[in-house]
């Protein structure tokens, strides 16, 4: 919605699948996005879905394909 295209996380696995994306809520900005993480470790997807919840007007949701 902002305009800005979607935004990727690339991670360090050698497979560079696409099995998650995040979507997120920026109540402030009024504004929402998707993020596609490509090749993220579990370790990395934690990471990654934490520091985009860390604000109390930023929240996101994390779906992974099973």
């Amino acid at each position: 919605m902002d305009g800005g295209g979607i935004d990727v996380f690339v991670g360090s696995d050698n497979n560079k699948k696409i099995d998650t994306i995040v979507c997120i809520i920026d109540l402030l900005k009024k504004d929402s996005e998707i993020n596609i993480l490509i090749g993220c470790t579990e370790d990395e997807k934690i990471r990654i879905y934490n520091f985009l919840n860390n604000s109390e007007y930023m929240k996101a949701i994390m779906v992974k394909k099973v």
